[in-house]
């Protein structure tokens, strides 16, 4: 596991903090590497602009905060106006489709997307999109083993929504699996 800065952006109701907590508890607890989560939200809770920073490192992590995100996960056209240009030169951008849409994004910056709130509706529950979004960014970027995340979605969902979110997870990381062979 290589350091890794990340920073989920969205609004709140998206579950944008459970997607830092899933993928934090992914890589620190189930592939024992080590993970900072920090997060903002405005007041309102849902609606307003939220997001989550991650640091993940095989090596403890002496500063908790993101500087410079490798990977950027974006929800919302507000988010991505917001948070966009703090991406690293050759970083990762993943995108909900129907709710952004990425302008002058920088040569080197490898844009993913996926219809992770039709998606999550197809399975009959559209507050799992932020779920199909984790299974999502394990597929396209192996920041965390696929092991590490599904154990991690078990334990951080709400007890009798494990299957339906591991439902939306594989979702996620099939989409995932299939735009990395599409780019090949």
């Amino acid at each position: 596991m290589k350091s890794c800065e990340v920073k989920i952006g969205g609004f709140g109701g998206q579950g944008v903090i459970l997607m830092g907590i899933i993928i934090g508890k992914a890589a620190a607890i189930y592939d024992e590497g080590h993970a900072t989560l920090t997060q903002a939200f405005g007041p309102e809770a849902r609606g307003s602009a939220c997001s989550a920073q991650l640091l993940i490192d095989s090596q403890p992590i002496l500063y908790p905060y993101v500087s410079r995100p490798d990977i950027m996960v974006l929800m919302s056209q507000e988010a991505y106006a917001k948070f966009s240009p703090e991406l690293g030169g050759k970083g990762v951008m993943i995108v909900e489709e129907e709710l952004v849409k990425p302008e002058d994004v920088p040569p080197g910056i490898k844009v993913f997307s996926i219809p992770s709130t039709r998606i999550a509706e197809e399975l009959g529950r559209k507050l799992i999109q932020n779920i199909v979004m984790v299974g999502f960014v394990t597929a396209v970027t192996g920041l965390v083993s696929e092991d590490a995340a599904r154990q991690a979605v078990k334990s951080a969902v709400p007890p009798g929504t494990e299957e339906i979110n591991l439902k939306a997870f594989d979702a996620g990381l099939a989409h995932g699996r299939q735009q990395l062979q599409e780019a090949v």
